[in-house]
């Protein structure tokens, strides 16, 4: 079995999608419990509901996922990352760049360590990634990349990154606190900013990286529907009421 979906699979995808699209609430967005759910459907899985780094797992297929939804220009948040000896590794890093280095290093063995773990809880094979972007355009496109295999868990090459303090920030209301930046040296692109000084999030803007060329035949791209093609309120609610009374 393979992460990868079908092309009859992907058309399912966007035929619930484009559904959930048409929904007189559904809004601009389409939330990761959502695109869970509809993967968790055309798989044949079941959706976790935890903090572990797969959100979906197939446990016939040995196969799990990580879901990722959100509009074209959105942050992708990776996780929360709460290293075990963070004080210590931030005060060292702020004193010069081989302390920065090595908070960078520990933030990339904390992603990696936490892909290893849902190998071993849940009996996994494989990891994907499965990704839906909300283009400004109109357009939705949703794709899926193999992202580690248990004999190779590591998805990510520390040695890849080289990582600085950001300078602080003023905003209109208040100063935002530096982040850590980690550099792809072989793009020269940001990849990474963890606000560890914050709430610990890991943004993970090098995942553009991923995205897919028009051939890719994992991706599926496709308009999303207009306003007019919304079912209304009305509709829907006369949909309900032939629910409970069926003819």
């Amino acid at each position: 079995m393979s992460i990868f979906s079908t092309q009859e699979q992907l058309k399912d995808i966007k035929k619930i999608l484009s559904g959930y699209i048409r929904l007189p609430f559904s809004g601009e967005n389409i939330p990761g419990a959502i695109m869970e759910a509809v993967l968790a459907k055309v798989q044949d899985g079941e959706v976790l509901n935890t903090y572990d780094f797969v959100d979906v797992i197939s446990k016939e297929s040995h196969c799990g996922w990580q879901v990722k939804s959100t509009k074209e220009d959105t942050p992708v948040t990776w996780k929360r990352a709460k290293l075990p000896n963070q004080d210590d590794l931030i005060k060292d890093s702020r004193k010069d760049k081989k302390g920065a280095q090595a908070l960078g290093d520990a933030i990339i063995d904390f992603c990696n360590n936490h892909a290893v773990h849902s190998f071993e809880r849940y009996d996994l094979s494989e990891i994907g990634y499965c990704r839906l972007i909300i283009h400004d355009s109109g357009q939705i496109t949703y794709f899926e990349k193999l992202l580690c295999v248990r004999d190779k868990p590591a998805i990510f090459d520390k040695t890849d990154f080289l990582w600085s303090w950001s300078s602080p920030k003023n905003s209109m209301k208040k100063e935002q606190l530096p982040a850590l930046h980690g550099i792809h040296k072989p793009s020269k692109d940001k990849w990474w900013a963890w606000h560890g000084l914050g709430e610990n999030q890991l943004h993970f803007s090098g995942e553009k990286a991923w995205w897919p060329k028009q051939s890719d035949s994992h991706a599926i791209t496709f308009a999303r529907p207009s306003e007019n093609e919304k079912i209304s309120l009305e509709r829907f609610f006369e949909f309900l009421l032939e629910l409970d009374n069926p003819a």
